[in-house]
């Protein structure tokens, strides 16, 4: 489990990116003691930290260059402070991208991800496949999209799985029937039909409609 600490001084704000990023399966940590900071961070270890700008007692550049000095960790800046003269402190002090407010929760959502993918890509490839926003969970087989989640059968995993690693490529029906087959997993072709249906109905719901997309007479893909 990927552990992320927030170090913001509005905690309505904090407790909403905590619960928001919670569903993903992260544990989140939000700091309350602003002048001992580095004493949770060690406490703690993070593998992922947001940043505000202004903070009581000392602000985010500096805990950043402290945090620096001992952690290669990505660190996201979250800030109302838009001039760009703050976002290339920023960048100096070490952060590794930077997201003004007021911002979508899913946008964050969508940038923690990456950063964690980028940072842990060995780790991570076991536990997501991640295509156009649309992130398929290995661990408990289930579909994700903009913060809402649906499980899915084990047929309908596999084939989503196949798609998503070959996203940009067709693949055949005979090519997901064989490597379902192969995960001993039976499937035919009436079978394959009625679990490619089940599964644009789920990505419906989840308000993704368009995700798989039908090569007439050769098979399926994603973008």
């Amino acid at each position: 489990m990927y552990k992320i600490m927030i170090i913001e001084d509005d905690l309505t704000l904090a407790g909403l990116i905590k619960s928001s990023l919670s569903k993903w399966g992260y544990e989140v940590f939000c700091v309350e003691d602003f002048f001992n900071v580095m004493d949770d961070f060690t406490a703690i270890n993070p593998h992922l930290l947001m940043i505000d700008i202004n903070l009581p007692y000392f602000n985010g550049y500096h805990w950043c260059a402290m945090i620096r000095k001992v952690s290669k960790i990505p660190i996201i800046f979250i800030s109302s402070a838009l001039e760009s003269m703050n976002i290339i402190m920023a960048i100096n002090m070490g952060a590794d991208d930077f997201i003004s407010k007021p911002f979508e929760l899913d946008i964050l959502e969508s940038k923690v991800l990456a950063l964690l993918r980028r940072s842990y890509d060995f780790n991570l490839e076991n536990e997501y496949l991640e295509c156009d926003n649309v992130i398929l969970k290995i661990d408990n087989m289930s579909v994700s999209y903009m913060g809402r989640e649906m499980e899915l059968s084990k047929n309908e995993f596999r084939i989503l799985e196949v798609l998503m690693k070959n996203k940009q490529n067709v693949v055949s029906r005979e090519e997901i029937m064989n490597k379902l087959w192969q995960s001993d997993l039976y499937i035919d072709d009436n079978t394959l039909t009625v679990n490619v249906s089940r599964l644009k109905s789920t990505l419906e719901k989840l308000g993704r409609s368009d995700f798989i997309k039908t090569k007439r007479g050769v098979g399926y893909y994603v973008k």
